[in-house]
C-alpha cells in the first residue's frame, strides 16, 4: 500500500507534468455542481433527461447516480452520489487529447469537446479520475457532459438540474457553492458542503468543480 510520503511524491509529479504540458485556463467565472447526497431519492430522472437531451445510445451515461449502501443490521445506511463531468479547474482529460478537441471555456469554465476533432482514441477516458468521458460506439467518438452549454447560453439550467424532482441537484458559481453564499434548494440553511465523498478520487488531482451535502457515512475524514 502506498504510504503518505509516496502519495505526496506522486501528487507533485502529476502537478509537474500538468504544468509542463499546458497552461490551465482561468475562466472569468467557474460554474460547478452541487448535489445533496441525503435527500436524493435515486429516481434517475437526471440520467434519463441527460440521455434524452444528448441522444445517447445504450451504454454511455454522462450523468450517473450511484447507490451506496452499507452497515450491518440494525446499523445500516444508504445514500446516493450523483456525478457527471466535474468541469475541473485543471482537467486531466484536456492535455491528453492529441487533436485539441477538448477545451475549457474562458467565460464559465465548462470543459467541452469539439466532436469534429475527436478521433476516438479514448486517451481522455483513461485519464479522467471521475469516469466522465464516455465512448459512443455508434459514432466512434468520446462524448461527455458539457453542462448543456446551449441551455446556459439561453439563460436556462442543464436538463439534469431541471429534471430533478427533489431539487437536490443544482449549478452555480463554484466559489459561491463552496462558501454557501448562493441561494439554492439543493442545500439547507444549516447544511455543510464538502469537496469529496468516500470512494471518490482525490480532488487535489484536478480541482473538480463540484460540492456535496454528504451523508455522515460518506464523509472523508483525515487519518
Amino acid at each position: 500500500m502506498t504510504d503518505r510520503a509516496d502519495r505526496q511524491t506522486l501528487r507533485e509529479a502529476i502537478l509537474k507534468r500538468k504544468r509542463e504540458t499546458y497552461e490551465p485556463v482561468v475562466p472569468d467565472m467557474q460554474l460547478g455542481f452541487i448535489h445533496h447526497n441525503v435527500d436524493c431519492i435515486g429516481c434517475r430522472a437526471c440520467e434519463i433527461a441527460c440521455k434524452d437531451k444528448n441522444g445517447l445510445p445504450e451504454g454511455p451515461r454522462f450523468r450517473r447516480v450511484q447507490y451506496i449502501e452499507g452497515g450491518t443490521y440494525p446499523e445500516v445506511f444508504a445514500y446516493k452520489v450523483n456525478m457527471s463531468c466535474n468541469h475541473c479547474a485543471e482537467p486531466a482529460c484536456l492535455p491528453t487529447c492529441p487533436t485539441g478537441a477538448i477545451f475549457k471555456r474562458a467565460d464559465n469554465g465548462v470543459v467541452d469537446i469539439d466532436s469534429t476533432l475527436c478521433i476516438g482514441c479514448r486517451r481522455c477516458e483513461a485519464a479522467c479520475p471521475y469516469g466522465a468521458p464516455q465512448f459512443n460506439w455508434e459514432l466512434n467518438i468520446v462524448q461527455k457532459c458539457n453542462m448543456c452549454i446551449d441551455e446556459l447560453e439561453a439563460g436556462r439550467k442543464p436538463y439534469c438540474v431541471m429534471a430533478c424532482m427533489m431539487r437536490v441537484l443544482d449549478i452555480g458559481p463554484i466559489d459561491q457553492l463552496r462558501d454557501g453564499s448562493l441561494e439554492t434548494k439543493a442545500r439547507g440553511p444549516h447544511d455543510e458542503v464538502v469537496r469529496q465523498v468516500r470512494n471518490m478520487a482525490d480532488p487535489a488531482l484536478t480541482d473538480p468543480s463540484i460540492v456535496f451535502v454528504p451523508h455522515s457515512n460518506g464523509r472523508v475524514r483525515d487519518e
